[in-house]
């Protein structure tokens, strides 16, 4: 029976600030725990537990080496334990770049007059799902600007654009979205269009650097995209993915707010962010960001850890901002989800010629710049187990719902099995020998580790299935 959400409306303290600088400035400067009371918290979170602010606070005032490798060491641990070797691969879509905005950090950014702006039509958008179907995607995020041609109902159209795309065995099972802020009316229309995850990115929960960062343009109102995801609850969206743009403040701070945030969901709605992301800033034409908040790869691998400490249910997202070697090291340290293939100037996929990176034409620099089978491959080499499920959305394991199985830890059974199934289904469609090969050895030895008989039975089965060809297949 398909699970059907509450319909959430947003209580009166929802709509109060709810970040307070002050208290969480207190929190760092709170003395450096003891060794004891530092291992403590790991072991609290190793038990499946999310860590309170002052909890969260001792880890990033923790500055003894040998205790910060605890920590990273726990977080690989934990991770493990709720995700297993899975890691999730999309691809993100830009629809449109023309933007009100005038963020100093983005390329975007109304007073960038070298931008080329560009929004797909719907033929061009077509051919670029058409491209991304034959690499083998199966979820996409879709990114826009903010401008006025880009409202909720185009976006509701560009996702039923998207949803309808059928190229040979190819189709995108779950559209997520990155785009401005709507009011509950607009939240509404793009649910109705059947979107997965809706993305808000404070980019900085410290009002006064936010102020710097965003001089002009709708974005500005630092409370009105504070409470964006609140709009999108009572819109009936309950799957959320926050993120801060790192380098624009202090990375300890911004940890402590995001983890801050989290406490506001649950507080209010009984759930948490289903992804949180962590961009760090680079490259981009003509930015202007003040470098002292730049985070080193020292400190951004630090921070990942302990937010996966902090917040063990929560899918973490890391993209192709940032190279081979992070994102390698991420994986290990909290990391579910990479986009794979990416390409972010607009129109790029389904052009064949593979040219320089154009910044005038793309929102910032990449610098993971991979083929999907090539990411495939390596994660296959290092024993991962990529992953295409969109099997939660389809039977409504959203919300609430999903945080009945993910608190717990108890969604990796699932996650485990519709790993396998989307891995077969691109073994079987997109994949060249050489991957095929390594791809069903790594299926079989996770098919020889899972612990539920039954559940192994039945994931052999649908794997015959999938064999004889039948196609999306979940549990």
């Amino acid at each position: 029976m398909k699970f059907v959400p509450q319909k959430y409306r947003i209580p009166d303290e929802a709509m109060k600030p709810f970040i307070d600088p002050g208290e969480l400035h207190a929190f760092l400067q709170r003395p450096k725990p003891e060794k004891e009371r530092v291992r403590e918290i790991i072991q609290k979170s190793l038990a499946k537990n999310r860590l309170s602010l002052p909890e969260v606070a001792d880890l990033l005032n923790t500055d003894d080496e040998d205790l910060i490798e605890e920590i990273k060491a726990g977080a690989r641990e934990l991770k493990e334990r709720v995700y297993g070797n899975r890691i999730v691969l999309f691809a993100p879509l830009y629809i449109g770049n023309k933007c009100i905005n005038n963020c100093r950090y983005c390329g975007f950014r109304t007073s960038n007059r070298d931008q080329q702006r560009t929004t797909l039509s719907d033929a061009q958008i077509v051919r670029e799902v058409e491209a991304l179907e034959d690499n083998g995607q199966k979820r996409l995020i879709l990114v826009y600007g903010e401008h006025p041609d880009y409202d909720a109902s185009f976006i509701a159209h560009t996702v039923r654009t998207v949803y309808a795309v059928r190229k040979g065995r190819g189709e995108i099972r779950r559209v997520n979205i990155n785009a401005a802020p709507l009011d509950i009316e607009g939240f509404r229309t793009v649910k109705a269009a059947g979107i997965g995850t809706y993305q808000i990115f404070q980019e900085t929960y410290h009002p006064e650097s936010y102020a710097y960062y965003h001089p002009s343009g709708p974005k500005h109102d630092f409370n009105w995209r504070l409470t964006g995801l609140d709009r999108a609850m009572e819109g009936g969206i309950d799957d959320l993915g926050i993120g801060v743009l790192f380098g624009l403040y202090d990375w300890r701070y911004e940890v402590l707010a995001l983890v801050r945030h989290t406490n506001h969901f649950e507080a209010v709605y009984n759930i948490g962010p289903h992804t949180i992301s962590f961009p760090r800033i680079k490259s981009a034409a003509g930015i202007e960001v003040n470098p002292d908040h730049y985070v080193n790869d020292k400190d951004f691998i630090r921070l990942i850890a302990i937010l996966r400490l902090a917040v063990p249910y929560t899918g973490m997202i890391l993209t192709a901002r940032e190279p081979v070697k992070i994102r390698e090291a991420a994986m290990s340290f909290g990391v579910s989800q990479i986009d794979g293939g990416t390409k972010l100037e607009l129109g790029s996929y389904s052009e064949s010629k593979n040219e320089m990176q154009n910044l005038n034409r793309e929102q910032f620099e990449i610098n993971d710049s991979r083929s999907l089978n090539e990411i495939i491959d390596e994660l296959l080499d290092k024993g991962y187990l990529p992953s295409f499920c969109t099997g939660c959305y389809r039977v409504g394991r959203t919300g609430e719902h999903f945080m009945e199985f993910s608190v717990p830890g108890f969604i990796k059974r699932y996650c485990t099995p519709n790993a396998i199934l989307t891995l077969s289904e691109y073994l079987m469609d997109y994949a060249p020998e050489s991957t095929v090969q390594k791809g069903w050895k790594v299926i079989e030895a996770n098919l020889n580790k899972m612990q539920d008989p039954l559940v192994e039975k039945e994931t052999r089965a649908r794997l015959i299935r999938i064999r004889n060809g039948e196609r999306d297949l979940f549990f």
